[in-house]
């Protein structure tokens, strides 16, 4: 089953061509690394300021720019959403699924 975040992935794969087709995304995956970081960084901020301000509404909204910008990021470098689904199957099956890494995360092995 595919999930929103795959078909956004495999739609950023297959963008060619028309050059008026999404103008703002392709602007943003022609525009590097480096800025599509600070997109990400910038998105990640304003879920968190929604989240202080209680704004509930505006942290779905935000979550749903986050996570594009995340899946951009990926597209740029060449990961594919099942590369992460499987580390996180990999962390549920050592660690729990309601678990992160710990700090001493090379000391287990990952």
């Amino acid at each position: 089953m595919d999930t929103p975040i795959e078909r956004l992935h495999a739609a950023l794969l297959t963008l060619s061509g028309d050059r008026k087709s999404f103008p703002r995304t392709r602007k943003l995956l022609e525009s590097g690394k480096t800025r599509i970081a600070q997109k990400l960084g910038e998105e990640a901020i304003e879920v968190a300021l929604e989240t202080v301000k209680g704004d509930r509404a505006s942290v779905v909204l935000e979550s749903a720019d986050l996570l594009y910008q995340l899946v951009v990021l990926w597209t740029v470098m060449g990961i594919w959403p099942a590369e992460v689904w499987e580390e996180m199957d990999r962390r549920e099956r050592t660690l729990g699924l309601a678990e992160k890494l710990p700090a001493y995360a090379s000391e287990l092995g990952f």
